[in-house]
């Protein structure tokens, strides 16, 4: 983690950054950190300011467990929820658990604090020395449980059910990505002493960087707005396990920096907090999930700056940049402020001071120093990119729009690069420090050799954008088990109620009537889908091994005889899985939904507006 204090003097800076970085120099992350402490001088006072601080032993254990979902382990409550997502952990996710529970009760126990519960009674363990049975390295359905005696297809390398996320200057050969086995299962012994060395030294050449196949199964891919908001916190808890258990995996500490969290100001478009903002924002255009300040100045440089020469790097006027700021601050929600007087050197002052002035940053700030570590130790683009995904699945949901939004206006920069001359490298260093300063006030000589790491983080973050949005099917596979375990202990509580026994008891015998049972019965195979914006309100379709989710889409807007005028809605329509062990899901059109509905009989299937 860097901070303002830290950079006091560039040239030492310069000369211990110089050695984490391959033949190359780091001139333009220390003119971006110049320019950002002639414009930020005496301008932010202690209220946005966020520190880092010790934390007392135990302390961060707890944090864990609490962030993890697991905070039945302290309080000692039987919540359905921690119980259900703790029978979904894979050998080394439930190891991870253990580590930080064990280390948490021996900090309670020398504390004389409140009784705590024995690791051995939360896992069901005879001995002191707990082992876990080794869960099958076979790949797990995309989007479900594992299915027995059922094989994972795949489609050829020359077919189009795949994502090719590289560059024309990157390698010819392409490697594969894979998101149905837990990361941190499948990395080996051998892997993990041949990748782990002391100080990497960072390539800045682009085209090292590799290209990767994202391949996809039968249940296609997810992105992070297609399941609910329930579902996506049950995937935050799952990638906090996960990403701890990565790091185990190979013997690096993941180490957890406490953060006293900065308040920012109420009122205004600067140093306001994203949730503040947006509610703000969503009183003007209902469902906003990017602040409209920061839509405005992304839209004024995507229309006039991104052929601009030097855009990002070279600086507006300061004074005129603190000028404007002031203007937004208090003109913006009155739609008084004049945007034909932002030149586009200035848009990219005030988009970068917007970015650096937020009392959280994009990222998660407690888990910057233990990633910058693991770059620095783990040479393998393939490692990196698997921790830095995990780090996006953990980031709250405001946080994420924002930050892919950011991302995706860098890489049309990057894109544009023969007019603006800014390269990926180029880019990756300028945004560095204004994303990754902390505006604390400790420093130490160690996070000043960081400078390096943070420009390469950010430019996977750039290049391997679409990879990061896309969340790990066997993260998804868990939910739904973590959803059918919670589903299985409200019904075993509603057993323990006589009336409800009887009344369920009455239902079944009603149920298992002859002429009842005829009525209910539902051919294999066949789905009921609904489309409450069609004419044509539902429909049962029979499913066979080719059936795809896009073929269903088509059938409707077949039956519908839809005109031209209404294409452009049919397109922006989805297939949804809702209910079973599922709460909402948008589908891949290129899922196969025989598959889907093998994992998740239950479900019901409706067509409507994709989210924005």
């Amino acid at each position: 983690m860097l901070s303002n204090e830290s950079l006091q003097s560039p040239l030492f800076n310069r000369s211990i950054s110089q050695g984490s970085v391959d033949s190359t120099s780091m001139e333009d992350f220390w003119c971006e950190v110049e320019s950002i402490k002639e414009s930020s001088e005496n301008e932010l006072d202690d209220q946005t300011l966020m520190e880092v601080k010790p934390a007392e032993e135990g302390e961060l254990e707890a944090q864990w467990l609490q962030e993890a979902g697991l905070s039945t382990l302290i309080s000692g409550d039987k919540e359905d929820d921690g119980q259900a997502l703790l029978s979904t952990l894979t050998r080394t996710q439930a190891a991870a658990v253990q580590k930080r529970y064990n280390t948490y009760t021996q900090t309670m126990r020398k504390k004389n604090k409140h009784p705590v519960r024995d690791v051995r009674d939360i896992f069901g363990i005879n001995d002191s020395s707990p082992t876990f049975e080794p869960i099958p390295m076979s790949p797990v359905p995309s989007n479900g449980v594992q299915l027995p005696g059922k094989m994972q297809v795949w489609k050829s390398a020359n077919s189009n059910n795949f994502l090719d996320h590289g560059y024309k200057d990157s390698p010819s050969i392409a490697e594969e990505l894979s998101f149905e086995v837990s990361f941190s299962e499948s990395i080996v012994v051998d892997d993990k002493k041949r990748e782990y060395q002391k100080n990497q030294r960072i390539k800045k050449d682009d085209s090292a960087l590799p290209k990767f196949i994202v391949w996809k199964s039968r249940f296609g891919l997810t992105e992070v707005g297609d399941l609910s908001p329930e579902d996506m916190k049950k995937i935050r808890y799952l990638s906090l396990i996960e990403l701890t258990a990565f790091y185990d995996a190979l013997g690096i500490e993941l180490k957890r920096d406490r953060i006293v969290r900065a308040k920012g100001r109420e009122s205004g478009v600067f140093a306001v907090p994203l949730t503040v903002l947006l509610d703000n924002d969503q009183k003007k255009v209902q469902g906003t999930k990017v602040p409209l300040v920061f839509q405005k100045l992304l839209l004024k440089l995507e229309e006039t700056g991104l052929h601009t020469e030097g855009i990002l790097r070279v600086p507006g006027s300061a004074s005129r940049v603190k000028s404007l700021r002031q203007e937004l601050d208090a003109k913006f929600y009155e739609d008084t402020f004049n945007w034909e007087q932002v030149r586009n050197n200035d848009a990219a002052g005030l988009l970068k001071m917007f970015i650096r002035e937020l009392p959280s940053p994009f990222f998660p700030v407690e888990y910057l120093t233990a990633f910058i570590s693991f770059v620095e130790k783990i040479s393998k683009i393939k490692l990196q990119l698997q921790a830095l995904h995990l780090l996006i699945m953990l980031l709250p949901d405001a946080n994420r729009d924002i930050a892919k939004a950011l991302l995706q206006f860098l890489k049309k920069v990057v894109a544009n690069e023969e007019k603006n001359k800014m390269s990926l490298w180029n880019v990756s260093m300028i945004i560095a420090p204004n994303l990754f300063i902390c505006k604390g006030k400790s420093a130490n000589q160690e996070e000043m050799k960081a400078a390096a790491s943070t420009a390469h983080i950010v430019r996977l973050l750039i290049r391997y954008q679409d990879i990061l949005w896309t969340v790990p099917s066997f993260l998804i596979s868990q939910v739904r088990k973590m959803n059918e375990a919670a589903t299985t202990n409200n019904k075993k509580q509603l057993m323990f109620d006589k009336s409800v026994r009887k009344l369920l008891r009455r239902k079944t015998m009603e149920r298992e009537r002859p002429e009842r049972r005829q009525q209910c019965e539902v051919p294999e195979g066949v789905i009921r889908v609904y489309a409450p914006l069609h004419s044509k309100f539902s429909m049962a379709i029979q499913l066979n091994s080719r059936t795809k989710a896009k073929d269903i889409l088509a059938r409707f807007h077949c039956e519908n005889s839809l005109g031209s005028s209404d294409s452009l809605k049919i397109q922006s329509q989805g297939l949804y899985e809702i209910g079973g062990n599922i709460g909402e899901h948008c589908l891949d059109p290129d899922t196969y939904m025989l598959d889907v509905y093998h994992v998740n009989p239950h479900a019901e299937w409706i067509i409507k507006p994709k989210a924005s």
